[in-house]
This record gives C-alpha cells, sequence and structure tokens, in this order.
C-alpha cells in the first residue's frame, strides 16, 4: 500500500466488530426505547447503560475469542479496539437525546449519525482494504435500520402491551 492508515489495520476486524455491533444493537435498542419510554433523559440514561455494558461485553468476548488463537497482547489489543469503537459508537449514537428534549427528533438525529458513521467507515475500508463501497454501505445499512425499524416496532408493542406511559 506504501501509505500509513490511520488505524493499525491488524485491528480492523476488532474495530468492524465493535462499532458494527454497537451500530445494529444499540441503534435498535434506542429506536424501541424511544417508542416505548418517549422521555429522552430516560433514553439516554438507559442507552448510556446499555451500551457501557455492552462495551465491556464486546471486550471480554472478542479477547476470550482472539485468546485461543493468539497472543495475550494481541488479544488484550483488540479487545481494547473492539470495546473502545464500541463505546465511542455508544456515546455518537446516545448524544442527541443528552441534549435534545424531543424524543423522536432525537432518534432522526441519531439515525443521521448512524448512517454518517457506516458511510465514513465503510469508505474508510473500502479505500484500505479495497472493498466494493457500495455494496459494503447497503450492507451495513440495510443490516443496521433494519434491526432499528423491527426494534421500534417491538418498543411499540411492548409499551402498548404493557401499558407504560412515562
Amino acid at each position: 500500500m506504501g501509505r500509513k492508515s490511520l488505524l493499525n489495520s491488524s485491528y480492523l476486524g476488532s474495530i468492524v466488530l465493535g462499532l458494527n455491533d454497537a451500530l445494529v444493537e444499540l441503534t435498535g435498542a434506542i429506536a424501541g426505547m424511544t417508542f416505548a419510554f418517549q422521555n429522552t433523559k430516560i433514553i439516554s440514561i438507559a442507552a448510556m447503560i446499555t451500551g457501557l455494558a455492552a462495551a465491556l461485553s464486546m471486550g471480554v468476548s472478542e479477547y476470550l475469542s482472539q485468546k485461543t488463537e493468539k497472543s495475550t497482547l494481541v488479544s488484550y489489543k483488540s479487545a481494547l479496539y473492539t470495546g473502545f469503537s464500541y463505546l465511542i459508537t455508544v456515546i455518537l449514537l446516545v448524544m442527541p437525546f443528552m441534549f435534545g428534549n424531543n424524543a423522536f427528533l432525537s432518534l432522526i438525529f441519531t439515525i443521521i449519525i448512524a448512517i454518517s458513521i457506516i458511510f465514513l467507515f465503510t469508505l474508510y475500508l473500502s479505500r484500505v482494504r479495497g472493498y466494493d463501497f457500495k455494496k459494503r454501505f447497503f450492507e451495513m445499512f440495510t443490516l443496521s435500520m433494519g434491526v432499528a425499524l423491527i426494534s421500534f416496532v417491538f418498543g411499540l408493542l411492548i409499551r402498548n402491551f404493557f401499558g407504560v406511559d412515562v
């Protein structure tokens, strides 16, 4: 390649794991919470707690996964890359709820942020690894937004089934 990349390409898989899992899982959870709670403060607190626990879980899982095949140092670094990329994604996705008062408007901003992250990271991967940008982008976009839509509907159903009014 000749040029030095911004991210250590040895750990791109770990970064993709953390970033993509956060996008799919947390965007879906936030969408579900938006309909279930409709309160930005409750959503931001619940999403940050969920996101932090998930980031730690992903880091530990990545460590254990890598430890079966690689050295402890590589496993440790993989875990850090996975957990850190997950946590940064969580913070970015939750920010609209931290600063907004309208849950549905905050959700729209969260989705815009998620799509922007997908776009930028897919662009980076396509340059560094030579992936087909359009194919990768639409794959990540469809999976992330599909889970968000299903979770959004699920949140509405749960809210109505349990009669929750927060």
